[in-house]
């Protein structure tokens, strides 16, 4: 009996020894299963929110994408719009340029045919009243004929009233305008500045203006200038041609201008228009 229960007491214990050893492989087994599997998931866990992290960030860039794109639109149709408006406002521009190459030439061709009558007008002048007199001079200035003749063979010294030879020269001078009704004459009387005063002249001033009445006077009575073409004016000592401390000078301040004007209103008329639609 004492020996059956030996051993099956040596059973028993070898049988708990034998349990004990695979309970604890199987741990260690199961231990070491957790730990790959721990670590597996740990890894899936940083893999996932790096993913998580990458589409956050796809997803901005999308939107970053999207709103891009409708700049980019956008853009587009602002700048078909400016094409449109810059191709109106081109095609403006060129309208505007050939308007004003047309104005310009208008106002070159009215300059030209102003130029073209003075140069003939000095010319038939030059002829009709001889250059070659010293005390006849002809020339232009600013577009205005000028016929300037000396004092001495107009008036006498302090006189207004107009020498035989003086209505010779005004003869020829009145000859032009009368074959020229589109002229006008405009008569300038000067002086030096010698002062003078009497009973009928008050001053230098007075009879430069008496002079140029005298003259424009007889352009009317002896050679039938109709009065509406003709213009008196006086300008005294104020204007003068050389010094008066001289005889010489003084002698040269001393005379009569006679200013032929073509009348081209209508050229001017129309340079005027072209000038105020040029500042429009």
């Amino acid at each position: 009996m004492r020996r059956s229960i030996l051993i099956l007491s040596l059973a028993m214990i070898t049988l708990t020894s034998t349990t004990s050893c695979g309970s604890k492989k199987k741990i260690a087994e199961l231990e070491a299963k957790n730990k790959e599997i721990q670590d597996l998931l740990n890894s899936a866990t940083i893999k996932l929110n790096t993913c998580l992290a990458e589409k956050d960030g796809m997803a901005n860039r999308i939107e970053d994408l999207k709103k891009n794109n409708s700049d980019l639109i956008n853009t587009r149709d602002q700048i078909t719009t400016l094409s449109s408006k810059g191709a109106a406002n081109l095609e403006k521009s060129l309208e505007s340029l050939k308007e004003k190459d047309l104005k310009i030439n208008r106002l070159q061709d009215a300059l030209t045919r102003k130029d073209s009558v003075t140069i003939a007008l000095v010319s038939s002048i030059k002829r009709a009243v001889g250059v070659n007199d010293p005390d006849i001079e002809v020339n232009v200035e600013k577009g205005v004929v000028y016929i300037s003749i000396a004092d001495k063979l107009l008036f006498k010294s302090g006189s207004y009233d107009v020498t035989d030879r003086a209505k010779e020269i005004l003869g020829k001078v009145a000859k032009i305008v009368q074959d020229k009704p589109d002229f006008e004459c405009m008569v300038e009387g000067h002086t030096d500045n010698v002062p003078i005063k009497n009973a009928v002249l008050v001053d230098n001033w007075d009879l430069s203006v008496k002079r140029a009445t005298s003259i424009v006077r007889i352009l009317q009575k002896d050679f039938g200038i109709d009065p509406k073409r003709l213009v008196a004016s006086g300008r005294g000592e104020y204007i003068p041609l050389d010094s008066n401390t001289s005889p010489e000078g003084r002698a040269k301040n001393r005379r009569t201008r006679i200013l032929v004007l073509p009348k081209i209103d209508q050229f001017y008329d129309m340079i005027e228009k072209e000038m105020k639609n040029q500042t429009k």
